[in-house]
């Protein structure tokens, strides 16, 4: 009897288990931010803390594969009402407790796949705050729920970093051209908009606060480090001309070497041009050479021009990309567009890029977000990068793409502009 009862016991829960699908814990330090009165609730590597602002909303965020009913519930701790909101549904919680514990919040239908985003808020506390979270908890899912999860926490909040890699003509190509225009929807904080990237380094404008954007341009040195100090002086990125009001330093911690920026006030919706100079100087090393059209000045603007030692390389490995450096802001989204490109070869001859290979980074790689595009608009005219913000309909890895509607050869004083 016994033995029957411990099967009976075994296949009732088995048939509980199957009927509610998995139980998955969505930890809030890798899936939620505060993306309302962000000054009154923290996300940190423990979950959800230091809640005391009533406006502030706690938004968690998950992808299904299927349409689901979902049981939600919050690992939790505090003496508080709270409210969890799905879409029109609202349901009311109450914390009650100084420990840790499972507290059921109800059930939801997601009607189609996609994201799902949860908001928390806090309605009424006895205490300076309204608790901690660690987890929400899902059960009844029969399908693949995506989140981050055995991943980094940093990286997986930031969002993927996406990028088009440009081919480039079979010629040796000196000069690399590139038009960017970031449309207003897609201006967001903490963004780099990289517009001419190579083998070596890259070459773009960032947001980066409210009162200071920049055009940065950078070079690794051939030296593998995350700390410039370490370079030894024959791998040392040189600096050989600055432009007017370029700041020259290093960087580390994504590889090593040479930095410069250009604090300029860039404006969504309009069109900046880039240049990028790549020539080998015969004696073992290789010399690159960032220059910036401002258009409110009207006129082109040398950043800096740096000497890559131990490197032999004309240009090589064209591409263009889009990242958030902000991990408090991953669930906004940005979006660039990249609308003339061009390569000079060796032999003089100005020749027009069309085609483009989208590709992503090691967080959209591992699957925990899914939020990430790139291809060319709708009229074939601009290619575009798009991340961030939990959206639907990623793009393929390495899908290609062409843009069709004709280009306009550059128009530029070479000559002139090596005098900058």
């Amino acid at each position: 009897m016994k033995v029957n009862r411990f099967l009976f016991v075994l296949v009732t829960l088995m048939f509980t288990l199957h009927a509610w699908g998995e139980v998955v814990n969505v930890k809030l330090s890798g899936n939620a931010y505060v993306t309302s009165e962000p000054e009154g609730a923290r996300i940190t590597e423990a979950g959800l803390s230091h809640w005391k602002a009533t406006g502030s909303v706690v938004s968690v965020y998950f992808y299904l594969s299927n349409p689901e009913v979902l049981k939600l519930s919050l690992q939790a701790k505090g003496q508080s009402v709270v409210s969890v909101n799905y879409g029109k549904k609202t349901m009311k919680v109450n914390l009650a407790s100084s420990d840790f514990s499972l507290v059921p919040v109800g059930e939801i239908k997601v009607n189609t796949p996609g994201y799902v985003r949860i908001d928390i808020r806090g309605l009424k506390k006895s205490g300076e705050t309204f608790g901690e979270i660690t987890d929400l908890v899902i059960e009844g899912a029969k399908g693949k729920i995506s989140y981050v999860h055995d991943f980094a926490d940093y990286w997986g909040r930031r969002g993927p970093s996406v990028h088009l890699a440009y081919a480039l003509p079979e010629q040796n190509t000196e000069w690399f051209y590139n038009e960017i225009r970031v449309p207003k929807e897609g201006e967001i904080m903490h963004s780099y908009y990289m517009a001419a990237g190579f083998g070596e380094g890259y070459f773009g404008m960032q947001f980066n606060s409210p009162t200071e954007r920049r055009i940065l341009f950078s070079v690794w040195s051939p030296f593998d480090t995350q700390d410039p100090k370490l370079i030894p002086e024959s791998d040392r990125i040189k600096l050989l001309r600055r432009g007017e009001g370029v700041h020259i330093g290093e960087f580390g911690n994504e590889g090593s070497g040479g930095q410069s920026y250009l604090k300029y006030p860039w404006k969504a919706g309009e069109t900046y041009k880039f240049l990028m100079h790549i020539r080998p100087d015969g004696k073992g090393n290789t010399v690159y050479t960032a220059y910036f059209f401002a258009t409110e000045e009207d006129k082109w603007r040398l950043v800096a021009s740096f000497l890559r030692p131990k490197t032999n390389t004309w240009y090589k490995n064209a591409h263009s990309f889009l990242e958030n450096f902000s991990p408090e802001q991953g669930y906004l989204t940005r979006q660039v567009e990249f609308t003339n490109q061009w390569a000079l070869g060796t032999d003089g001859v100005w020749r027009r890029i069309d085609h483009a290979t989208f590709t992503y980074d090691a967080t959209a790689a591992a699957g925990v977000r899914l939020d990430y595009q790139g291809g060319v608009t709708p009229n074939q005219s601009v290619f575009y990068l798009k991340m961030g913000g939990f959206f639907d309909g990623a793009t393929p890895l390495r899908s290609k793409f062409e843009r069709t509607a004709p280009g306009k050869v550059p128009e530029i004083d070479l000559k002139k502009l090596e005098k900058l």
